[in-house]
């Protein structure tokens, strides 16, 4: 998700040229003849993670079952190469998916380099009405359709019940509690309080939503994220550790984060609700599901406020087999495959319907992520948004490791935004 944009004529030419004669090699010619039955092969990209990946898996095949004649390969493609990987393979004009699981943050980016089909008035957009707006909304570019949404999420604070309650503590509603308490647990129990995301941009968002900021202006067209706000997340995040109320990584930190948590090496750390079945098969939750908490992600010195997050299911341009990859677009997006994924996985579904049904209204997690998802802050979505990142990567990594102050780092950021983005001020 952290890849930069470089869109050269070549590139354009090669995405115009894909539109015609693209797709997966393997993928073969499909379609449903005149006949109304759909056959040949649908490549899937799939980007979840280890826990999610095998429910992803039997869903696609559900797919086969409705559809004897077609073929579903799924591919799973690891989250942090699926980005680069994809723009390879369209822009080479050779070995890209049917229909890969986008990142709400790549959908305008690939769209703009021409390698999405749009969707408007084709079966992939189902019922486009019962989506929730703010997950309609990620899809969307130049007042197309490029994607259909298949789940949505926001981040929040896991905490270890066992753990506070040994060091007496209650649970952390500002990130100025999170440090008096990963202090207390230090004291009490030589354990940590927090870990820390220092290798992933997206978890700067909430220390910089909580200050008051955010990344850009986008009605404004002016950058933003170097302001005041900027510089005192940068402080909140390295105050936390010079406390030694957290600790953090430059990298791999999603499983170094996830292994510290439910092995109980720290009581607390950012993360959604993709993580949650990773967490319970630890140590810590294994045995006893209900030590494991959930709260809104902690209040900066000016609001509460956590980035909107999710995925969409978007169609390759090039692909061979249109009209089977719409089908499964529409299916693996529907309100009864939504429903399955959010039994098995916890996953948020951003079909309305499927909150009223009684086995997702009843389950905890949605309970919990269905408000933090409702006032969570839309990212910037266009064509840059996922290289957005990048920047934030670089200073936080200086920051943390007392390479740069809050203050040099944010300027950095702002600069590299300003080259980025050429007409914004």
């Amino acid at each position: 998700m952290r890849r930069g944009i470089a869109v050269t004529a070549l590139v354009s030419a090669l995405a115009l040229t894909a539109t015609a004669c693209g797709g997966d090699g393997d993928s073969g010619e499909g379609s449903s003849g005149g006949s109304g039955e759909l056959s040949g092969t649908v490549t899937f990209w799939d980007t979840s993670n280890d826990a999610e990946k095998g429910t992803y898996k039997k869903l696609a095949e559900g797919f086969e079952k409705k559809h004897p004649k077609v073929d579903v390969k799924v591919v799973s493609v690891p989250f942090g190469e699926a980005n680069a990987k994809f723009k390879n393979a369209a822009g080479g004009n050779s070995g890209a998916p049917d229909v890969m699981r986008t990142e709400v943050a790549w959908v305008a980016d690939f769209a703009n380099l021409g390698y999405l089909a749009p969707l408007d008035g084709t079966p992939a957009l189902d019922d486009a009405g019962d989506h929730l707006p703010q997950a309609l909304a990620s899809t969307k570019f130049k007042d197309k359709s490029y994607a259909v949404p298949q789940t949505i999420d926001s981040l929040a604070l896991f905490y270890n019940k066992k753990m506070l309650k040994a060091a007496k503590v209650d649970v952390p509603e500002t990130f100025a509690d999170v440090q008096k308490a990963g202090e207390t647990i230090k004291d009490k129990t030589g354990r940590t309080g927090l870990y820390l995301r220092g290798d992933d941009p997206y978890y700067y968002l909430p220390y910089l939503y909580g200050e008051g900021g955010d990344m850009l202006d986008t009605k404004a067209k002016k950058v933003t994220v170097d302001d005041k706000p900027g510089v005192d997340a940068f402080k909140v995040m390295k105050d936390m550790l010079d406390s030694k109320a957290a600790i953090t990584d430059a990298s791999d930190g999603y499983n170094n984060q996830l292994n510290a948590f439910k092995d109980g090496d720290v009581a607390m750390a950012l993360d959604g609700p993709w993580s949650i079945e990773g967490a319970l098969s630890g140590k810590e939750f294994k045995n006893d599901k209900n030590n494991l908490g959930v709260a809104a992600v902690p209040a900066g010195s000016q609001r509460q406020a956590s980035p909107q997050g999710g995925w969409n299911l978007s169609v390759y341009a090039g692909s061979k087999n249109l009209d089977a990859s719409y089908e499964f677009v529409k299916y693996m997006s529907s309100a009864k495959v939504q429903q399955q994924t959010t039994e098995e996985l916890s996953l948020l579904p951003t079909r309305k319907a499927v909150y009223d049904e009684p086995s997702v209204k009843d389950n905890m997690m949605v309970q919990f992520f269905r408000p933090a998802v409702e006032k969570a802050v839309e990212r910037p979505w266009i064509p840059e948004a996922n290289a957005l990142f990048e920047p934030i990567r670089l200073q936080m990594e200086k920051v943390l490791s007392g390479k740069a102050t809050p203050e040099k780092a944010a300027k950095g950021v702002g600069d590299a935004y300003r080259k980025l983005l050429k007409d914004y001020k």
